[in-house]
């Protein structure tokens, strides 16, 4: 994995194509690209790279440009699919001079131009510049799995991967945008192409950007449709046919209960192809394991592919957080290389403090922390790890799809809307990782929330009422989530899976996975997330997914093949902290002081400081449970100190 910085002026002003500041820029980035340092520099252009060396360790250099030098590329990513386009482009005359997937962008450009965004698959963010048309491209990779930051202005842009490495140059501006300060309160997160910043943007995930002296287009180049076919048979035709061992695993005769085995063949045919891309590297290469299924079942075919693979769990002192024994079950069970550390939550408590230098922009989401301490444990053995990601948005796996069946299948529930937030009030407070009164709670909450934003009312850290109270006005937080949800296809629950994907996934799950693992120079491959493979998966009937109370149906049933029944059947536990209890307790202090201190925004009266001053007290005298929200507060504060933003 890699970091990109450039900057582009038309008319070669000097103040953007200050040579020293992108240098700079690409030196924020340090601990993206650790193993080298790259500069390419004209008279409109110039483009910088940090490089973490994973695939043709001497001759995958950036930024790499064609022979006759009118083509640079500066990228951040793997092509997962590389070989098979190089094999296509060698086939229409190409010539390569190196084994990296890097200078197969290059060529996919030349013969397909901008069209070439659409042959990539992989996980990606990439600058390619264009002498001889005097034209930019950036491109960002179908999930969002790797981020990318711009600003512009008429005759100028500049670019990078991150927004700390944006910000050093000068010309970028450093105000918050209100519109976003309130969709991060409500959120979590900032949707894309909205950045926390005034002026500041994020390319959109299956978007790319031209942009030339004429201005910038920005253009989509792929979108997931969430919609099952009526029935399994109507399904595409798919693979499995070609994969010589699917014949040879050890499965049961007769199909699984309500899963045409043609359903699940073509799954794991899919998937066996997704682990094997993903395999790839010229580095030492590992799992993280948690011992839930997503991460069991990439274990299994990456085991298959690589025997003896390691593995990497954490095992946590308090039991209400340690999933390590199932972890340690799989691992055994799987015949991996299997390695945990202990972890107190002392040592977590420790990391947050330190959250500013992880985040280039706030993400509200507390297992940031475990992931953090994760990937710090993980890079001292290997460089990169596959995960378990997009499984649960795929196959409906989060409890609050069940929720949505319930809500809309029980009449009485809809009468209880104008009382959802009274009666949530009235349930105890607890600090344990989901807990009951947590979740219920969060249901009784969104329970009158209109369908387009209910989903988002449970996940969000602020209703909408306490984010007009603690900034003042009216704002519209949902305003993304909307957009989203009609543009989906389907059902109801299969726009809010189309609502999950583009926007929890993206913006919390997989930027977090980027960040707290590239803070520690760890490549993440996530191959849930491969194109062929969620693409089937989108396709798949909704009874397939979510069958009665049962998430990821079909999934399970093509677990049985290969992990423990109890690991298949164990009720879903997230990957969280006590951020409650620390609130209370551990992290009084700290919030009280980064809240209200001086240079806090209540301070300069951009957050009402009555409102938060309410929060904390009612939250440390354990009257309401506010955890979500002061940690979403506090994560913000951090993050401004850290990158020396005024209010």
């Amino acid at each position: 994995m890699c970091g990109i910085a450039g900057a582009v002026s038309w008319a070669g002003e000097r103040r953007i194509l200050d040579e020293p500041v992108v240098r700079a820029m690409g030196e924020a980035m340090r601990l993206r690209g650790p193993d080298g340092a790259g500069l390419y520099r004209d008279d409109r252009a110039l483009l910088a790279h940090r490089r973490l060396s994973i695939i043709d360790l001497e001759g995958g250099a950036q930024p790499m440009s064609t022979p006759d030098g009118e083509l640079t590329v500066s990228f951040n990513g793997e092509i997962y699919n590389f070989v098979e386009l190089r094999a296509r482009l060698e086939a229409l005359g190409h010539r390569f001079a190196t084994r990296s997937d890097t200078e197969v962008i290059l060529w996919a450009y030349r013969q397909w131009g901008r069209g070439c965004v659409a042959e990539l698959d992989g996980m990606f963010a990439f600058a390619l510049w264009d002498r001889a048309k005097a034209e930019l491209l950036l491109a960002r990779d179908r999930f969002g799995k790797k981020p990318l930051y711009y600003w512009e202005r008429p005759g100028a842009i500049a670019f990078a991967s991150t927004l700390t490495a944006l910000l050093v140059h000068p010309e970028v501006p450093r105000a918050l945008d209100d519109d976003a300060l309130a969709e991060y309160l409500g959120l979590e997160y900032v949707v894309a192409p909205r950045t926390i910043l005034k002026g500041v943007r994020k390319l959109p995930p299956a978007h790319a950007l031209v942009a030339s002296a004429r201005g910038s287009e920005t253009f989509r180049y792929w979108q997931l449709r969430v919609e099952g076919r009526r029935s399994a048979e109507a399904l595409p035709d798919g693979i499995a046919g070609a994969v010589p061992w699917l014949g040879r695993i050890a499965a049961p005769d007769a199909a699984p209960d309500g899963v045409p085995r043609a359903v699940i063949d073509e799954l794991t045919a899919r998937l066996e192809v997704a682990v094997r891309r993903r395999l790839v590297a010229d580095v030492p290469l590992g799992v993280f394991l948690s011992g839930g299924i997503d991460s069991s079942l990439v274990t299994a075919f990456a085991a298959r592919e690589h025997g003896g693979i390691r593995t990497f769990s954490v095992r946590f002192t308090d039991p209400s957080f340690d999933e390590s024994r199932y972890a340690r079950e799989v691992a055994a069970h799987l015949g991996t290389r299997h390695v945990e550390e202990e972890l107190s939550l002392d040592e977590a408590v420790k990391i947050v403090e330190t959250l500013g230098d992880v985040l280039d922009e706030p993400i509200g989401d507390g297992s940031i922390v475990p992931t953090t301490l994760l990937s710090r444990f993980v890079r001292r053995h290997v460089t990169v790890a596959l995960g378990g990601d997009g499984g649960d948005e795929l196959f409906a796996g989060y409890p609050t799809y069940l929720a949505h069946k319930l809500a809309g299948a029980i009449g009485p529930l809809r009468r209880l809307a104008g009382a959802g937030r009274q009666l949530a009030e009235l349930l105890p407070v607890s600090h344990d990782n989901f807990s009951f009164d947590f979740k219920l709670k969060k249901l009784l909450l969104g329970l009158d929330a209109p369908l387009d934003e209910r989903n988002y009312a449970w996940l969000g850290a602020m209703p909408k009422p306490m984010v007009d109270e603690l900034l003042g006005g009216d704002h519209d937080i949902y305003a993304a989530v909307r957009a989203r949800y009609h543009e989906g296809t389907g059902s109801h629950l299969e726009r809010v899976l189309y609502q999950d994907i583009g926007l929890y996934m993206c913006h919390s799950v997989l930027a977090k996975v980027d960040r707290a693992s590239m803070a520690s120079s760890l490549e993440v491959r996530a191959p849930l997330l491969d194109t062929a493979f969620a693409e089937y998966a989108a396709q798949l009937p909704l009874d397939l997914k979510l069958r009665g109370r049962v998430g990821k149906y079909v999934l399970k049933q093509l677990a049985y093949r290969y992990l423990p029944r109890a690991i298949v059947e164990r009720r879903k536990k997230g990957f969280g902290m006590p951020i409650g209890r620390w609130l209370r307790e551990d992290l009084r202090e700290l919030s009280h002081d980064v809240l209200l201190g001086p240079s806090s925004l209540a301070a300069a009266g951009r957050l009402r400081r009555a409102v938060v001053e309410r929060l904390l007290r009612e939250h440390g005298d354990g009257a309401a449970d506010h955890r979500q929200r002061l940690w979403t507060l506090l994560v913000l504060e951090l993050w401004r100190r850290r990158h020396g933003l005024v209010s």
